[in-house]
């Protein structure tokens, strides 16, 4: 596993969950690309470079308030790493608490993140770098 990779990929959490968009951009290569499927997204896009980063979390924040990103279960294949993520926050002005499980293939070279591509669950994820499925646990 590249361990810089996965350090850098902590530290952009880490500046989510703060909400420190400089020290998130400091992570992002101004070139970046954040792909949000429909199934995730009642609006779906591309966000491309900081600014489209900016404009990602701006609609976000006009909806939701306490939003966090919490990654889990970390793969590392080649310049990508997957991640499992659940997002949580409360409705603005409801106070209604949601909750998201998603997966993401971030591409990181030198420290920095060129792309991130969200899917609705891991086994997409894994799918889309060929990586195996791990087999189900029984319940």
């Amino acid at each position: 596993m590249s361990q810089e990779n996965v350090d850098a990929l902590r530290r952009g959490f880490e500046a989510i969950n703060g909400e420190d968009l400089e020290a998130l951009l400091d992570f992002i290569d101004p070139d970046f690309a954040a792909e949000i499927p429909p199934e995730l997204s009642a609006e779906p896009d591309t966000y491309r470079g900081h600014e489209g980063l900016r404009r990602y979390f701006r609609s976000f924040q006009d909806a939701m308030d306490e939003i966090r990103f919490e990654p889990g279960r970390v793969w590392d294949v080649d310049d990508v790493v997957v991640v499992a993520v659940r997002v949580t926050a409360k409705g603005k002005g409801t106070g209604i608490p949601v909750h998201q499980e998603a997966a993401q293939v971030w591409t990181i070279r030198d420290g920095k993140a060129l792309r991130v591509r969200s899917y609705a669950s891991v086994s997409q994820a894994l799918d889309a770098v060929g990586l195996p499925q791990e087999p189900s646990k029984p319940g």
